[in-house]
C-alpha cells in the first residue's frame, strides 16, 4: 500500500514519536510510506522535492519525509491511505480527492480541551474520516460526544529505549520523578503542592524534575534535568522509585508508561488515557482528577510503603511491556488500512 501521514512537526513529543513509529513500522512491512510535514521556510518548488529528512532523535527512519510550506488538499500525493494525525490536518485530508486514498484520522488526544478553539476542533471529529484512537477513553469521547465509533490501538512503549537499567543513587529515597511543563493542564502546580504536603511525613522524599525547559523560578524540586537526551531517559526513570503524573487530561500518557516500563511505581490522576494501564491498587495508585488532597494521600501511601511500591512497580512494568507491543500495533493498523472500502 501507499500510505501518507500528515505529521504536524518533527520535534520530540509523544504523539509525533507514535506517528513516526507507525510510519517506520509500516515501511518495514514493505509499504510505501510518506510523512508530510509543514515547514516554516519557503520552498522554490511546491511538493516536487523530497529528501530523507528524519529527525536526529529517530535515526534510521525508513519512511520518506517530505517538508512542504503547508498542507494543501489538492496537492497531497496519490496513495491508498491518507491519515490526519492532529486537528490541524483533518480538514486537508477530508477535502483531498479520491486519488489520495481512504481517509483516516489518528486521534491521540481530545484536542478540543487545550489544543485549539473548541468549536473548530470539535468540527474535525464530525468530518467523514475513519477514526483510530489510542485509548479507550478517547473511544468513549468520540462515541458519546460525536456518535462516532473508533477502534482502539493503544500506543506501546519503545522497549529498546525504555527498560529498567542499573543506576547508582546517592540521594535519599524515595525519589519521586515528575515532568515539568508550562501548560497548566499538565498539573505541575498540583504535583508540587502534593509533594509539599507529603514532605513533613516523608522526610526522605527527593523530588526530581525534568522537562524541555527548566522552571523559570525556584520551585520545590531537589534536582532538575533540563532537556535530557532520549538515550538517558531510561536511567532517569530507573533511578526513581515513583513517577508522579498530575496531568488533568491525557489522551494516553506516554511518559507515565515509559516510567513504568523502567520500574517506577506510578501515582496518577484519573486523567482518562491512564485507564488503559493504571489500575488503582494493582498497577498504580490513582487519585481523583484534580483532587490535590487525594493525589497527596496516594503519594504519601506509596512513599511510606516500600513493599507496596515494589508490588505496584512490578505489576505496572508487566502491564505496559506485555499488554501493548509495537509489532502487534503496526499489524493492527495495517489490517485497518487493508479493510478500507
Amino acid at each position: 500500500m501507499r500510505i501518507t501521514f500528515l505529521c504536524p512537526h518533527l520535534r520530540i513529543a509523544g504523539g509525533v514519536r507514535a506517528i513516526l513509529a507507525y510510519a517506520d513500522g509500516l515501511a518495514a512491512r514493505s509499504h510505501e510510506v510518506e510523512v508530510v510535514v509543514p515547514a516554516r521556510r519557503r520552498f522554490p518548488v511546491f511538493w516536487r522535492t523530497a529528501r530523507p529528512d528524519a529527525p536526529d532523535w529517530m535515526p534510521g527512519l525508513r519512511a520518506r519525509v517530505r517538508r512542504v510550506p503547508r498542507w494543501r488538499a489538492d496537492a497531497l500525493p496519490r496513495a491508498d491511505v491518507v491519515v490526519a494525525t492532529a486537528w490541524q490536518s483533518a480538514a486537508a485530508v477530508a477535502a483531498a480527492p479520491p486519488s489520495c486514498g481512504t481517509k483516516f484520522y489518528l486521534v491521540q488526544h481530545y484536542e478540543s480541551l487545550y489544543h485549539g478553539p473548541a468549536d473548530e476542533v470539535d468540527a474535525t471529529y464530525r468530518l467523514p474520516l475513519r477514526k483510530i484512537v489510542i485509548s479507550t477513553w478517547l473511544r468513549d469521547v468520540m462515541q458519546e460526544r460525536f456518535g462516532s465509533d473508533a477502534p482502539v490501538i493503544v500506543t506501546p512503549v519503545d522497549r529498546d529505549l525504555f527498560r529498567q537499567v542499573p543506576v547508582a543513587v546517592a540521594t535519599s529515597r524515595p525519589r519521586v520523578l515528575m515532568l515539568h511543563h508550562e501548560y497548566a493542564w499538565k498539573g505541575v502546580a498540583d504535583g508540587l503542592a502534593a509533594a509539599a504536603r507529603v514532605r513533613p511525613r516523608a522526610p526522605g522524599l527527593h523530588l526530581v524534575g525534568f522537562g524541555v525547559k527548566p522552571p523559570r523560578a525556584a520551585l520545590g524540586y531537589d534536582e532538575f534535568h533540563p532537556d535530557p537526551p532520549q538515550r538517558s531517559l531510561a536511567a532517569l526513570y530507573s533511578g526513581c522509585d515513583i513517577y508522579l503524573c498530575p496531568s488533568w487530561d491525557e489522551g494516553l500518557g506516554m511518559v507515565s508508561m515509559e516510567a513504568m516500563a523502567c520500574g517506577a511505581a506510578l501515582v496518577t490522576y484519573d486523567n482518562g488515557g491512564s485507564r488503559d494501564y493504571a489500575r488503582d491498587g494493582e498497577t498504580a495508585l490513582v487519585a481523583r482528577r484534580r483532587d490535590v488532597e487525594d493525589l497527596a494521600a496516594k503519594l504519601e501511601r506509596l512513599a511510606g510503603d516500600a513493599p507496596l511500591r515494589a508490588r505496584i512497580a512490578a505489576a505496572g512494568t508487566a502491564r505496559v511491556t506485555t499488554a501493548f507491543d509495537w509489532d502487534r500495533a503496526v499489524r493492527r493498523m495495517e489490517e485497518l488500512f487493508r479493510e478500507r472500502a
